[in-house]
């Protein structure tokens, strides 16, 4: 028996509460298992400052309608944890702004989604017909306490926030295309043989033995990264795009690490690449999964090159 919902109406505050606490150890729990770093109890002032962009200490405590000590304890914590900024206002020297952070908005960035995927479970166990507000929370409780809510959580979370990797279809063709350009456009420039290639995969990397790779979130492709076949055992590693907004993410190297098992899996030799020195970060990463630079031939295909690197599996397999 569970007293405290016997007590109907008049129990009304104690068993909010109870819910209350039962949700925020739930959300807790979903943040620590995605690797985010965050309160739940921050979130009512820390959407405050994402939506005004700019803010005030009293403006916050206005909106929320909560005291003022709670709001200082809670903007200290977001303040301790790196995610908010102070600034002190140019005419009013008593005034200090608020706003994000760089890192309160690469938070914003990754925990949104998680934000949505948690208002749409809520309404899912809430929104019904019900005679009472009691009904609706003795529902919604008990999906909580049995595992439904958290499941339909993470069933949620596999469906729009997982990112694979899957092969060419010819329907990808388009964003095999635009994310290239994209990001030849903005570090160099689109080469002629480039654009042929890209607009030509079937043609130029498929039919001719070749692979490639597709990293793909819900409906969207994220990246891509190709396998151009030189010879029956050798492959240039080529193509690789990042999406805009999704190059702090790793897609990059999770596109190389499926790359370089799909490699050995089927016996390549190695694997090489192109690419130019000024792209410091790539070059460290390069390296970091055990490529090693050779020499560029004069007629390589790309203009841009200057440093071309290899990663012979041969000697990876026979280990």
């Amino acid at each position: 028996m569970d007293l405290l919902q016997t007590l109907g109406e008049i129990g009304l505050g104690s068993r909010l509460k109870r819910i209350s606490d039962l949700l925020m150890k739930e959300t807790q729990l979903l943040y620590r298992n995605q690797n985010i770093d965050f309160d739940p109890y921050l979130f009512p002032a820390f959407n405050t400052i994402i939506k005004l962009k700019k803010t005030t200490n009293t403006e916050i405590r206005e909106l929320l309608h909560i005291s003022q000590p709670a709001v200082t304890q809670i903007l200290n914590k977001l303040f301790k944890k790196e995610l908010i900024k102070l600034k002190i206002d140019e005419l009013d020297k008593r005034k200090k702004w608020i706003t994000l952070s760089s890192k309160g908005e690469t938070l914003y960035s990754e925990i949104q989604p998680l934000w949505n995927i948690l208002d749409k479970t809520v309404k899912k166990y809430t929104v019904f017909p019900a005679d009472s507000l009691l009904e609706h929370l003795n529902y919604f409780e008990e999906k909580i306490k049995n595992g439904d809510f958290m499941k339909t959580i993470q069933e949620q979370i596999k469906t729009e926030l997982e990112i694979s990797i899957v092969a060419h279809k010819k329907e990808y063709a388009p964003a095999f295309y635009d994310l290239n350009i994209e990001w030849l456009q903005t570090y160099f420039y689109v080469e002629e043989f480039d654009k042929e290639v890209l607009s030509k995969p079937q043609q130029y990397i498929i039919e001719p033995g070749g692979h490639i790779f597709y990293a793909i979130q819900g409906d969207e492709i994220l990246g891509t990264v190709a396998l151009m076949k030189d010879n029956e055992k050798s492959f240039e590693l080529t193509k690789m795009a990042v999406a805009p907004n999704q190059r702090d993410k790793k897609i990059g190297q999770k596109l190389m690490q499926y790359s370089i098992d799909f490699a050995k899996e089927n016996n390549f030799d190695k694997l090489f690449l192109y690419s130019n020195t000024k792209l410091e970060n790539a070059i460290y990463i390069y390296r970091k999964f055990g490529f090693i630079e050779i020499p560029v031939e004069k007629d390589s295909p790309y203009d841009r090159s200057d440093i071309k690197m290899v990663l012979e599996l041969i000697m990876i397999n026979k280990n």
